[in-house]
């Protein structure tokens, strides 16, 4: 018997239409709905079996459901809830899946009254992806062996955190439960800012030097090659955390300028070590 009946996937882009994979791949949805505003891309989703059938009205698209992840760009996902909240059953289960939490929720609280019948939002980041966009990319294996963020507040239900954290888990993900707040300053630094460092350094790299770009540099750019458009909404949603994170950078790299001027050769191994061995830590 399948977990969910009717499962809506508003967004059937990578990650959209990664979870749509994943759920037929395990049998663990009745039906899925792929919600959209381009036809194209939802054919596409279609077409690779991400979903089972697509739609642009939003309203039509979760009347039924008693799943609705929402896989949109930052800027629109809390007035896509809202109008899920206005739209779906009672007792539907609301998620997301992007990369910052804080002001997300804030305004999705602002407009959606928690009630004792529901439906609720709970807030989740599964830590998975790739610089490629579109359900083309999509894989129904994306999320085994990564972690999913879930981050309620202090309003939110321990059934209804248990029932998100639960989905992820069937999806393959280990679950993390963290606040909203604390969630934006982690991924500030291990998601957000080593993004802003792969834009830097590409767009400081003289188009002359291509010919002579080694491993390294394609390795450390890779991310840069991501939609500009996504990035800007992000770092514009976590701008204190990431600015927070560019100054701890800021100064890592004038200690090692300055090691570097001063022919320090001690600090600059030293500090090289210390890198090393956060990063080795780490593992791959």
């Amino acid at each position: 018997m399948a977990a969910y009946d009717h499962v809506t996937i508003i967004g059937v882009g990578l990650i959209g239409g990664s979870i749509g994979m994943a759920l037929r791949a395990r049998g663990l949805a009745t039906e899925i709905v792929g919600v959209g505003r381009r036809e194209t891309s939802l054919k596409t989703a279609q077409a690779v079996g991400a979903v089972d059938r697509t739609t642009t009205d939003l309203i039509a698209g979760v009347r039924q459901a008693d799943l609705v992840i929402v896989c949109a760009p930052v800027h629109s996902i809390a007035q896509l809830v809202s109008k899920v909240a206005e739209s779906c059953p009672a007792d539907c289960l609301i998620t997301d899946a992007a990369s910052t939490k804080a002001n997300i929720i804030a305004q999705i609280e602002q407009g959606l009254v928690p009630a004792s019948n529901g439906p609720y939002f709970v807030g989740s980041h599964p830590l998975a992806g790739d610089h490629r966009t579109g359900p083309q990319h999509a894989r129904g294996d994306l999320f085994e062996g990564r972690v999913a963020v879930v981050t309620p507040t202090a309003t939110t239900p321990a059934e209804v955190i248990e029932k998100v954290s639960q989905f992820w888990r069937h999806l393959g993900a280990s679950v993390m439960e963290m606040s909203p707040a604390e969630h934006d300053r982690v991924v500030a630094v291990t998601s957000h800012l080593p993004h802003l460092v792969a834009f830097a350094l590409a767009g400081s790299t003289p188009e002359s030097a291509g010919p002579l770009a080694a491993r390294g540099w394609y390795d450390t750019t890779r991310i840069a090659a991501a939609d500009p458009e996504l990035w800007e909404q992000i770092f514009a949603s976590n701008d204190q955390a990431l600015l927070n994170a560019l100054d701890n950078f800021e100064a890592m790299v004038s200690s090692l300028k300055r090691a570097i001027l001063d022919n320090d050769k001690v600090t600059l191994v030293n500090l090289l070590q210390e890198a090393k061995r956060i990063r080795d830590a780490l593992g791959s």
